[in-house]
C-alpha cells in the first residue's frame, strides 16, 4: 500500500463535496479519476497532496496515511520552471544530489592521489549510491525523456521562458517524469500533447515503476492506460474495475440492475402500505397490521440510480437524401498569408466524398486542419478544384462559435435564426442538449465554451444538414456530452467530415482518415485504430532501421580497427568470441523486443485489462524484459572496443 484515504469528508459553505471517500492506492496501480466539472475531484488530490485537509467530525474521519516509502509527484506542483535556465539545466536541477555525490567522489579520488586514503569508506558508499541511482547516465534519461515529449536536440539549449504555455506544460511534465515519485499524479496530462507524443506518454506510464492516479477528459487514455476508474458523484466515490470502457459497461449494468431491484422492493413497499392502511383499524387485523408496519420499517431501502448530469438527447437528421457522389476535391492547398508573405502548407489535396462517409481529419496543430474545412466550403481562396454535388445542405460547427452573436442571449439567438420558433419549442430544443434554467436567459459571450458548443448543436439540429462539417466538435464538453454527440453521429446516416485530436470520437466515428503533415497529403482508407497500428509498425520500422545503421556503424569501425594493426591467434581467437557474444546479445535483444510488443498488445485486450492480477502479471514480464534488454545493451558497449 501507497496511500489510504479513509472517511474523508470536505464541505464548502455548508455544502457537502466529499462525504466518506474511502480508497487505497497500491504499487502498481494506474488509475483514472472522472467526473463532472466541479464534483470534487480536484479537492480531492488537493487533500491527497496535502495542500487542504479533510473536514473531521470524529477520529475516524479524515484518515490519510501513507508508506514511509510514498513519494508523491503532482503535476501541478511541478508547474514552476525556472524561466532563466535552459531546458537541459531545468532536467538536471531533478539530479541534483547525484551531481553533488559525483562532484564529491572526484574531490575523493584527487585526496586518494595525494595519499589520503581517510575518505575511503564514504567512497564506497558514494559509488554504490551512484551505482544504485544509474547516477552515470541521467543525460540519457532526460534525452529519452524530452525527445518522448516532443522536444527536439536543438531545443535543449533554448531557455524556459522561450516556450509556449503548452510547451511548458509538457516540460512539466518530463520534469515530474524524471523525478520519478513512486505516486504519480497528472490532472489533463494530454492536454498539449500531439498523437505521437500520447502514444509515447501511455507506453512510458503504462511500464512505470509506481503507481499512477490521473484525471483525465481523454477517454483513450483512460482505456489504454487504466486497471480502474474511480468516478466522483454526489460527494462519494465508487471504484470500477477495468478501464473506461470497462467502467461505462459496468456502470449501466449496475445503474440496470439497480433501477430493476428499486422497482421491485417499491412494489413490495406499496404492498405492505396498503395492507397496513386497509387494515390496521380493524380489530381482527391489527396485529397483522402492526407486524407488517414492522416490517416496512426494517426495510432496507434501495436508491434509485441517479446520474447528476442527464444525458443529452442530440440527433442530426435530414429531409433531402443527397446523391452517391457529395464532394470531389482535386489539387487543392492550403496557404497563409498575403502577397510575397503567402506561404504554402500543404499542396496536391485530392479526395472524393461519397454519401454516408465520415472522414476524420488529423495533423498537428498549425498544420491547416481548420483550414482545409473553409476550404472545401469555399470560405477561403485557394488553388484546384471542390465540387459539390446538387441536392447538398451543409450543416457547419466551427470551432470558436464565431458564427454566434455574442451580444445575444441563448434564447435570442434562437429566435433571431428560427422567429416562427414559440419560446417553449426553443426551450424545449435547448433541453436537449442540456441547456436549462437561467443559462437560456444568459449572454452568448459570457457562457462556457462547453455551453457555446451546445448552443451550436442546437441550431445544427434545426439545419437539417445531409452533410455535417465539424472542428473539435468535443473539445470544451464534459464526457457525458461527449458521448452524446458520439451516438448522435454514429446514428448519423449522413456524411460527416470533422477535425478533432479527441482519439476515442475519431475511433468510434472516423471509417477514413485524411492526414495533414509539413507538405504532405495522406489519405488512410480506413479508421483510426487501423492508423495507429500502422503508425507503430512504421515507427518500431524507422527504430529498426535506425539501429541496423547504428551497429553496422560500430562493425565498421571494429572492422577498421582490426585493419590497422597485426593481431596474434589468441587476439584473434579472443575476437571472433565477442563477436559471437555481440551477435547472440543483440538476437536476444530482438526476442525480447518482440515479446514486449506481444504482451503490449495483449494488455490492450479486455480480458487482461479487466483482469487486475493478469495485468500486473503481465506488466511486470515487461519491467523484467527492459531490465534485461538494458543489460545487455550496456554489456555491447563493453564489447564493442
Amino acid at each position: 500500500m501507497l496511500l489510504s484515504l479513509t472517511n474523508i469528508h470536505k464541505y464548502y459553505n455548508g455544502n457537502p463535496v466529499l462525504s466518506g471517500v474511502n480508497l487505497t492506492i497500491e504499487e502498481n496501480d494506474r488509475i483514472g479519476l472522472v467526473g463532472i466539472n466541479g464534483c470534487g475531484k480536484s479537492t480531492l488530490l488537493k487533500i491527497i497532496t496535502g495542500s487542504v485537509e479533510p473536514d473531521r467530525f470524529n477520529e475516524r474521519d479524515g484518515v490519510v496515511s501513507s508508506a514511509s516509502k510514498t513519494s508523491v509527484g503532482y503535476l501541478e506542483q511541478m508547474g514552476g520552471l525556472s524561466s532563466e535556465n535552459t531546458v537541459m539545466e531545468e532536467m538536471q536541477s531533478v539530479f541534483e544530489p547525484v551531481h553533488r555525490a559525483i562532484e564529491r567522489l572526484r574531490e575523493i579520488e584527487l585526496e586518494i592521489e595525494r595519499g589520503d586514503n581517510s575518505s575511503a569508506d564514504e567512497y564506497q558508499q558514494l559509488t554504490s549510491w551512484i551505482e544504485a541511482n544509474d547516477g552515470y547516465n541521467t543525460d540519457v534519461k532526460i534525452r529519452m525523456v524530452l525527445n518522448g515529449m516532443g522536444f527536439s536536440e536543438t531545443e535543449l539549449s533554448r531557455t524556459v521562458s522561450g516556450f509556449s504555455g503548452g510547451e511548458k506544460t509538457r516540460l512539466s511534465i518530463s520534469k515530474l517524469l524524471l523525478e520519478e515519485p513512486n505516486l504519480l499524479i497528472l490532472d489533463e496530462p494530454t492536454n498539449h500533447l500531439d498523437f505521437k507524443t500520447i502514444m509515447w506518454l501511455e507506453d512510458y506510464l503504462r511500464s512505470y515503476k509506481g503507481a499512477v492516479l490521473v484525471v483525465s477528459h481523454d477517454r483513450y487514455f483512460l482505456d489504454r492506460l487504466c486497471t480502474s476508474i474511480c468516478e466522483i458523484e454526489r460527494g462519494t466515490l465508487k471504484r470500477y474495475k477495468g478501464n473506461y470502457s470497462a467502467f461505462v459497461r459496468q456502470r449501466e449494468e449496475n445503474d440496470t440492475r439497480q433501477e430493476k431491484e428499486y422497482e421491485l422492493q417499491q412494489k413490495q413497499i406499496a404492498k405492505l402500505e396498503d395492507y397496513v392502511a386497509k387494515n390496521l383499524v380493524r380489530a381482527s387485523t391489527t396485529k397483522m397490521a402492526q407486524s407488517k408496519r414492522k416490517q416496512l420499517e426494517k426495510i432496507e431501502r434501495i436508491e434509485k440510480p441517479f446520474h447528476e448530469t442527464k444525458t443529452a438527447k442530440i440527433s442530426f437528421t435530414y429531409p433531402v437524401e443527397p446523391p452517391i457522389d457529395v464532394l470531389k476535391v482535386k489539387g487543392a492547398d492550403i496557404s497563409v498569408g498575403e502577397g510575397a508573405q503567402r506561404k504554402t502548407l500543404v499542396e496536391d489535396i485530392t479526395f472524393d466524398v461519397r454519401r454516408g462517409d465520415k472522414i476524420g481529419i488529423i495533423g498537428d496543430n498549425g498544420i491547416g486542419k481548420s483550414t482545409l474545412l473553409k476550404i472545401i466550403q469555399e470560405l477561403l481562396p485557394h488553388k484546384g478544384l471542390v465540387r459539390w454535388n446538387s441536392n447538398i445542405r451543409i450543416s457547419y460547427f466551427e470551432q470558436e462559435s464565431t458564427n454566434l452573436n455574442k451580444s445575444l442571449t441563448v434564447m435570442d439567438e434562437l429566435h433571431d435564426r428560427y422567429p416562427s420558433m414559440s419560446d417553449l419549442e426553443v426551450r424545449n430544443l435547448l433541453a436537449k442538449v442540456r441547456l436549462v434554467g437561467e443559462n437560456v436567459f444568459k449572454e452568448i459571450g459570457v457562457i462556457s465554451g462547453g455551453e457555446r458548443a451546445k448552443v451550436c448543436f442546437a441550431i445544427m439540429m434545426q439545419e437539417h444538414g445531409n452533410v455535417l462539417i465539424l472542428d473539435e466538435p468535443t473539445n470544451h464538453l464534459d464526457l457525458s456530452s461527449k458521448e452524446a454527440i458520439e451516438e448522435a453521429l454514429a446514428e448519423y446516416t449522413g456524411t460527416v467530415i470533422f477535425v478533432s485530436h479527441d482519439r476515442y470520437l475519431l475511433s468510434k466515428i472516423a471509417d477514413r482518415l485524411i492526414e495533414l503533415k509539413a507538405g504532405e497529403f495522406r489519405l488512410h482508407e480506413y479508421g483510426f485504430d487501423k492508423y495507429l497500428d500502422v503508425l507503430r509498425a512504421e515507427q518500431a520500422e524507422e527504430k529498426r532501421i535506425a539501429d541496423a545503421e547504428k551497429f553496422a556503424k560500430a562493425a565498421q569501425a571494429a572492422k577498421d580497427k582490426s585493419q590497422k594493426s597485426y593481431r596474434s591467434k589468441q587476439q584473434r581467437s579472443a575476437d571472433a568470441a565477442r563477436k559471437n557474444e555481440m551477435k547472440r546479445l543483440e538476437n536476444e535483444i530482438d526476442e525480447m523486443q518482440s515479446r514486449i510488443d506481444a504482451l503490449t498488445e495483449e494488455i490492450a485486450s479486455e480480458e487482461v485489462y479487466s483482469n487486475y492480477e493478469l495485468m500486473n502479471e503481465k506488466c511486470a514480464e515487461i519491467d523484467e524484459l527492459k531490465n534485461k534488454i538494458d543489460e545487455h545493451f550496456d554489456r555491447l558497449v563493453e564489447l564493442d572496443v
